[in-house]
């Protein structure tokens, strides 16, 4: 069968998932898939997208159509693989298997290990490690503030248990990275060495299966499972704090592991110092081998960090966007990836850029800053509303005086109170140049100079922000 032949099948692919999606989900999500290639030998489809952002929506939310349509078209189980686009300027692109394999073939659900089903993995393959293997070492960013865990991180993946740092005592304020750090702990040994019990758990989740345990009468046998484990890795351990008898049960699977030598890796949003309702024998557990705290990344790892992300994706995100949103998104890695997902899905759907405009927008939804700084949108709101005008005449080329007015008060109030040169300002209100920006701010000064009466209207405006913010 020749290659447009299988290109006719994957057409027909695409009119069945066409019928079971809605016109936009499928102008956004599949039109953009390119068809390179079909081996019929190995059952292989080689598809295109557009960025990493599109791979990860449909292994997500498509995986289990894009399977089916496959299969009624092409009459066999598929192995997807995709070419994932990541620099359009020099034609770069990296080939990945979709997550699902054989996408129509139905994938296992795997085990929560709840006690006391857990005790069933017996076999080191058998236990799910519950990892996130898209949180590695590769795509965690170094910088000033998390060099030092991120370096004895890597020791401990590398020599589980035979260093100096166990246990190893990570923490930090929320969204700083720690949940990323410790799942590329557990990657990273998994690769290495891949017959070891490495388990990663929630505190939350912990003390779900013990109270489960506790009300089966299997505590014991809890406890030998977890015992077990060569890696254990235990995050937000602070919600243990007004949890004894959990601790008291934790106190003796660490003390056992402890005494054979497997790693433990804690992280927690404070120091064990500060972890109230923790008794001092398993504090001084915890700080017996190293504590490491892992900190806010400063503004220039935050750029480092969206430029990272922007570069996986393949995105296009301008300079002043990314130091824009370094500067707004409090320092949370979180945030940081939150935003640029957004902007991204935004422009896919609405087929737009993304500017200034969009970001400042979005961060003024998404994210919740105090001392939140003004924006192009938060001026010509206030503005507009106070001279009742709309931001359609302000945009426009009128030149009746009162849209002339609100134009020249907004472009002088953005740059008193926004950080943007003219060139930037003059594009957001309405598409002018920097030298009509520069005009306006001079007739506004000139005007505050000789009427007591605007000034007492910029004051009112000014007062709305001060409300606002």
């Amino acid at each position: 069968m020749s290659n447009n032949s299988h290109r006719a099948l994957w057409d027909n692919c695409l009119q069945l998932i066409r019928q079971n999606v809605t016109e936009q989900q499928f102008k956004t999500w599949f039109e953009p898939i390119v068809f390179v290639s079909y081996n019929e030998d190995e059952a292989a489809l080689l598809l295109q997208l557009p960025s990493y952002y599109f791979y990860d929506y449909l292994e997500q939310y498509y995986v289990k159509l894009m399977g089916w349509a496959l299969n009624h078209s092409f009459q066999k189980v598929v192995r997807v693989s995709y070419k994932v686009v990541t620099d359009k300027a020099h034609g770069l692109a990296q080939q990945v298997v979709s997550e699902g394999g054989c996408i129509d073939t139905p994938q296992p659900t795997k085990r929560a290990n709840k006690a006391p089903n857990i005790l069933d993995a017996v076999v080191t393959q058998d236990l799910d490690p519950r990892l996130d293997t898209k949180k590695t070492f590769h795509n965690f960013v170094e910088g000033d503030s998390n060099k030092l865990p991120r370096t004895v991180g890597i020791t401990i993946a590398e020599h589980p248990g035979k260093s100096t740092f166990n246990p190893f005592f990570i923490f930090g304020p929320s969204g700083c990275g720690k949940t990323h750090l410790i799942n590329a702990i557990g990657v990273r040994c998994k690769e290495m060495y891949p017959r070891k019990r490495v388990l990663y758990v929630s505190a939350r989740l912990f003390q779900v299966q013990y109270t489960d345990a506790v009300r089966q009468n299997t505590v014991n046998d809890f406890i030998n499972f977890y015992q077990s484990i060569d890696v254990l890795i235990v995050d937000d351990v602070q919600e243990w704090s007004t949890s004894p008898k959990t601790l008291d049960t934790f106190f003796h699977i660490f003390d056992h592991l402890f005494r054979l030598g497997k790693q433990i890796v804690l992280a927690s949003d404070r120091p064990p110092v500060d972890l109230d309702g923790v008794k001092d024998r398993l504090l001084t557990r915890f700080a017996c081998g190293l504590i490491a705290e892992l900190e806010r990344p400063n503004l220039q790892l935050c750029i480092d960090i969206l430029n990272a992300k922007c570069q996986r994706d393949g995105l296009k995100i301008p300079a002043d966007v990314i130091q824009f949103i370094a500067e707004t998104a409090n320092g949370s890695v979180r945030d940081l990836e939150g935003v640029v997902n957004g902007l991204m899905a935004h422009s896919i759907v609405y087929n737009s850029n993304i500017d200034m405009r969009l970001a400042e927008r979005y961060i003024k939804r998404a994210v919740k800053v105090d001392n939140h700084p003004l924006t192009i949108d938060d001026i010509l709101e206030t503005v507009c509303g106070h001279f009742n005008v709309s931001q359609q005449h302000v945009f426009s080329k009128s030149r009746k005086r009162d849209y002339v007015l609100v134009r020249q008060v907004s472009m002088y109030l953005a740059q008193k109170y926004t950080k943007m040169p003219a060139s930037r300002i003059g594009q957001l209100i309405g598409n002018r140049d920097h030298s009509t920006v520069i005009h306006s701010c001079m007739t506004v000064e000139k005007r505050l100079q000789v009427d007591k009466a605007f000034v007492e209207e910029l004051t009112s405006i000014e007062n709305a922000f001060k409300l606002k913010k």
